[in-house]
């Protein structure tokens, strides 16, 4: 005799199993019936991607450096003295030849004064000295004709010949002392004229300005010691120091661009002037001189200022964003998106310039749109999901990819 309560528990079970092979085959119908899109979408990789681009592009470098002038000149009195007037100070000024200040000069008048007096006294030594070689002479030639006659001895001839030569020698020394009082004289008065102090230098502008003043007036100056300091500001002098690597790219002529901090994004122009041939020991640098026109003097040495060099430019060539370039088996490339634009294809590429986030590249196949975020997990042939936005394919952009 069977029992039901069996019968009931072996049904239950049965139902249960149906239940749940019917739980497990129904989403797998589901996907089927959609065409496998969910598969394919999870295997696809999100990308932000950009045109690749033709055109020209340049190699720049910001220098950073300092500004001197062009030429400066130091004034200095050649002789020592109270500082009586100074003519000028800072910012004022200067045409060459200019007379910038005044020594006191009380003594060296005196001593011009005292030169004067000793050059009369030596006129008329040199005076006296002619009147008596011309007594000598006379005698000389008096007491000849006596020895002639009989009348002078040959005694008195030698002694008066013997005077005569000695009144010349006294005539030689007048002269000599005529010509020593005459040069001291000279010297004093230029001394003299040493104490009005001019700016007189060479080359360059005619007109320059003071930089700085070490002296005031009723202060005592030594012979050249500086007393003034004059620069010519326009053109103004930059001055920066490069390294090697840059060092190749640089030529006298190149155009510069300088800004500074105290006139913001403000742009002069000039020019590279000289180059040093050598480096510097300590810092493995070298020196670069730039002539920057400077109109109204805004620059001033001493000036903090960022030199713009194009140190090279190409018109024509291939340019993809920075963002795009990656690494491949130790090699730089980028990602380009097929024609389709649901794949992407790997392409090995040299690096050329950078400009501000964009890079030259050159390669093969390198046209269209490039991916410029997501391709960490890229390689490739991978799928790839691109914002409907920006999934406009140019006409030969991208290959097919590379199996």
């Amino acid at each position: 005799m069977k029992r039901p309560g069996l019968k009931i528990f072996v049904l239950v079970l049965l139902l249960g199993a149906a239940a749940g092979a019917g739980w497990l085959i129904f989403p797998q119908l589901q996907d089927h019936g959609k065409g496998n899109k969910g598969v394919d979408a999870a295997r696809s990789s999100p990308v932000e991607t950009a045109l690749i681009e033709t055109g020209p592009i340049v190699l720049k470098r910001t220098f950073s450096g300092t500004l001197e002038p062009l030429a400066d000149f130091v004034v200095s009195p050649k002789v020592s003295g109270r500082i009586e007037k100074l003519l000028v100070d800072i910012s004022d000024t200067v045409t060459q030849g200019q007379v910038v200040g005044q020594l006191d000069n009380a003594e060296y008048v005196q001593a011009v004064t005292q030169a004067q007096a000793d050059l009369v006294v030596a006129e008329a030594n040199l005076a006296k000295a002619k009147s008596d070689l011309e007594n000598a002479d006379r005698e000389l030639e008096r007491t000849r004709k006596l020895l002639k006659r009989g009348i002078a001895s040959d005694s008195e001839f030698d002694a008066l010949k013997a005077d005569q030569l000695a009144k010349k020698a006294q005539l030689q020394v007048a002269q000599a002392q005529v010509t020593k009082a005459a040069s001291s004289l000279e010297t004093t008065k230029i001394r003299l004229g040493y104490t009005r102090i001019t700016a007189s230098w060479t080359g360059g502008d005619d007109n320059r300005l003071v930089a700085e003043r070490y002296y005031d007036e009723g202060q005592t100056v030594a012979a050249n010691q500086p007393l003034l300091l004059i620069v010519e500001l326009d053109p103004i002098l930059g001055v920066v120091y490069v390294t090697e690597k840059d060092y190749a790219h640089l030529r006298a002529g190149q155009t510069v661009s300088l800004t500074t901090d105290a006139y913001g994004d403000s742009a002069f122009f000039g020019r590279i002037e000289r180059i040093a041939p050598v480096f510097q020991k300590t810092t493995r640098q070298a020196r670069v001189e730039m002539i920057i026109e400077n109109p109204g003097h805004r620059l001033k040495p001493g000036m903090f200022m960022r030199a713009a060099v194009v140190l090279k430019k190409v018109f024509e060539t291939t340019i993809v964003p920075e963002q795009a370039l990656t690494t491949r088996d130790n090699k730089p490339g980028v990602f380009v998106v097929s024609k389709d634009g649901k794949s992407v294809i790997w392409r090995p590429v040299e690096l050329g310039i950078r400009e501000g986030g964009r890079v030259q590249v050159e390669g093969e196949g390198l046209s269209g749109r490039v991916v410029t975020l997501g391709q960490q997990l890229l390689k490739n042939g991978s799928a790839v999901t691109v914002p409907e936005e920006k999934r406009e394919i140019e006409p030969n952009s991208g290959e097919e990819p590379i199996s």
